[in-house]
């Protein structure tokens, strides 16, 4: 064993993990089976980065002091024979980042100890590592409040001919997360195709880029989770949990040559769909009661929402109009054209042809949504809202035969159905077929809007009387 029979590094109270700004203190054991001269035993600390192309080379290829520290703990003389013991003490700054150990790149901090020896003699060091944790309180993050969400449209071409489109929508319940932690994911996909999509999959992943003259970037699933198939034509809502094991923080500041991000991936295995939600890994979890408080003012935004500053003064109007049109006991026309002159006086025929209407069959009052009356008007305007867009477009001075014939001359255009329907965006009708009024195309026309012909049609009492 010669003469060094003992060369430690010990730390007090055997701690191994730091925080900067804090004192690392120690004492460096030497013990030796007989007198060894010296020129003098020295301490070292100090915390560096090392980057570099290969997977776990250590020839670093670009490199990062943090701090390097020394103190000479016993000058020139000879330790004798047995067990000496020297104590040490150094500061870690403050802006020393997290320690980290990655494949192409490390952040290490140390302390070693030497023995320098006379000419010709050999020489003795020996090391001992420590981790340095900078927390990271994710309650300090920027815009760390609130969900995460995004969606892609995705088309797709099958069978050498057919298209078809994939929408993906997904959101992650927060932003920030710290290890053990639950992320709630929920995703939702609608195959506007006729081909079923593969398995639907979200995974956790973390990326790590190390910054030299040509960046390597380092992508790694840490985990992963997977759903069932979206059939032909099918909307899926999927909600799934992955649980954040122990990792990195997502940021280890004061560092610049190594980045490391993380994001939720969701994605489907065909077509090729995916979209990423990036989140933060932390330390210190989100507190809710720190979270700032929405300043928003509900009564002025509903009424915003309800008549917009921005809006047209004939939409305005038309809502006026409702509410007239729904208190008064009399019924007003919006205005019309005037009826060129005929062979027969109308004004009879015209009225019964709105309030009497002698076309459709009998059961047609019955029609509607399980027996909804026809002046209801409310299931009538769901179905014309599907079919015609243009009921939306309703102004005074305007007039649209479809909605006075469905929903009577007492119900506006733009009335329940406008702020009450949820389907009037909707591009296709539901799919089950349920709860649809009777199609606009079979309503007869109004003979008072329309060009007479040569000779006026007869009046509702006088086709019963002859």
């Amino acid at each position: 064993m010669g003469k060094l029979q003992e060369f430690a590094i010990t730390f007090d109270k055997n701690k191994v993990v730091y925080s900067p700004g804090e004192s690392i203190s120690g004492t460096v054991t030497i013990k030796v089976g007989q007198s060894l001269p010296c020129k003098a035993i020295k301490v070292n600390c100090n915390g560096f980065c090392g980057v570099t192309n290969k997977v776990n080379d250590t020839a670093w290829t670009v490199e990062e002091q943090y701090f390097n520290s020394t103190v000479s703990v016993a000058d020139k003389g000879t330790l004798k024979q047995g067990e000496h013991t020297f104590p040490f003490k150094f500061l870690i700054p403050a802006s020393a980042p997290t320690s980290f150990e990655g494949n192409y790149g490390r952040i290490i901090y140390r302390v070693r100890a030497f023995i320098d020896t006379p000419r010709f003699a050999k020489d003795y060091n020996t090391e001992k590592p420590f981790y340095l944790l900078s927390p990271l309180n994710l309650n300090e993050v920027p815009d760390i409040w609130g969900t995460c969400s995004s969606a892609v449209t995705q088309q797709f071409t099958y069978m050498l001919v057919k298209t078809g489109t994939v929408v993906l929508k997904a959101q992650t319940d927060m932003k920030g997360y710290t290890p053990n932690q639950i992320i709630q994911v929920t995703a939702n996909i609608h195959n506007q195709s006729g081909k079923s999509t593969g398995n639907m999959a979200a995974s956790l992943m973390q990326r790590v880029t190390y910054e030299t003259k040509r960046p390597t970037h380092d992508l790694r699933t840490i985990s992963e989770v997977e759903g069932g198939v979206v059939k032909a034509g099918k909307e899926v809502e999927w909600k799934e949990q992955i649980i954040v094991p122990p990792l990195p923080q997502s940021s280890l500041a004061g560092c610049d040559l190594i980045k490391i991000e993380y994001y939720v991936k969701v994605s489907l295995k065909s077509p090729d769909v995916m979209l990423t939600l990036p989140i933060h890994i932390g330390n210190v979890s989100l507190d809710k009661k720190l979270q700032p408080s929405k300043k928003a003012a509900p009564s002025s935004s509903a009424a915003a929402e309800d008549t917009p500053a921005s809006a047209p003064a004939s939409a305005q109007a038309s809502a006026s109009a409702t509410d007239t049109s729904t208190s008064a006991s009399t019924p007003t026309l919006p205005p019309r054209p005037a009826p060129k002159p005929a062979p027969r006086p109308i004004p009879r025929s015209r009225i019964s042809s709105h309030n009497s209407p002698s076309a459709p069959p009998a059961e047609y009052h019955q029609g509607a949504e399980g027996g909804t009356p026809l002046n209801d008007g409310f299931p009538n305007k769901r179905q014309s809202q599907l079919v015609s867009p243009n009921a939306f477009s309703y102004a005074p001075g305007l007039f649209f035969s479809q909605n006075q014939q469905q929903g009577g001359p007492g119900t506006a255009p733009n009335g329940p159905m406008f702020s009450g329907s949820s389907g009037a965006t909707a591009p296709y009708p539901p799919g089950n077929g349920a709860s649809l009024g009777p199609s606009p195309l079979i309503v007869p026309p109004d003979y008072g809007t329309s060009g007479y012909p040569q000779e006026a049609p007869p009046s509702y009492d006088e086709s019963c009387n002859t």
